[in-house]
């Protein structure tokens, strides 16, 4: 399995290869320990909530495709606008689709690896009941 990332560019790939690893403490490890996950929009998780939203995508059992449209580093902090999706059989024979559009934060941590501090896989999509594309 591949390392943690050495620039923040590389942190999309580490979190796919590690998702579709379909082990739970691999992926956990591509994030901060203070690290917020928004797996719905307005909905943020941290700590065993991040780790249990990863594990019901993860036990789909279907792989995730990323393409990094843009990164945006400065110094030891990353912007990171990826395009993402989850399509095709799940264990139970069931078809998936899930995509999005990221807006994550990276950090270099002390040890010089990249990790998500915040992970918005749902970008700038409207929480339930406000109005299309506001707060």
């Amino acid at each position: 399995m591949r390392n943690l990332a050495d620039r923040p560019e590389e942190v999309p790939a580490v979190f796919a290869e590690r998702f579709n690893s379909g082990d739970a403490l691999a992926l956990a490890e591509v994030y901060e320990d203070a690290a917020v996950l928004v797996p719905q929009p307005g909905t943020p998780a941290t700590g065993a909530d991040l780790r249990t939203a990863n594990g019901r995508l993860q036990e789909l059992g279907v792989p995730i495709s990323v393409r990094p449209r843009h990164v945006y580093r400065s110094g030891d902090v990353a912007l990171l606008i990826v395009d993402w999706v989850i399509d095709g059989v799940g264990r139970e024979g069931q078809a998936v689709r899930v995509e999005g559009t990221a807006t994550d934060i990276a950090r270099r941590g002390p040890d010089g690896r990249w990790r998500y501090v915040i992970d918005n896989p749902f970008g700038t999509r409207a929480q339930p009941g406000s109005p299309a594309g506001g707060p």
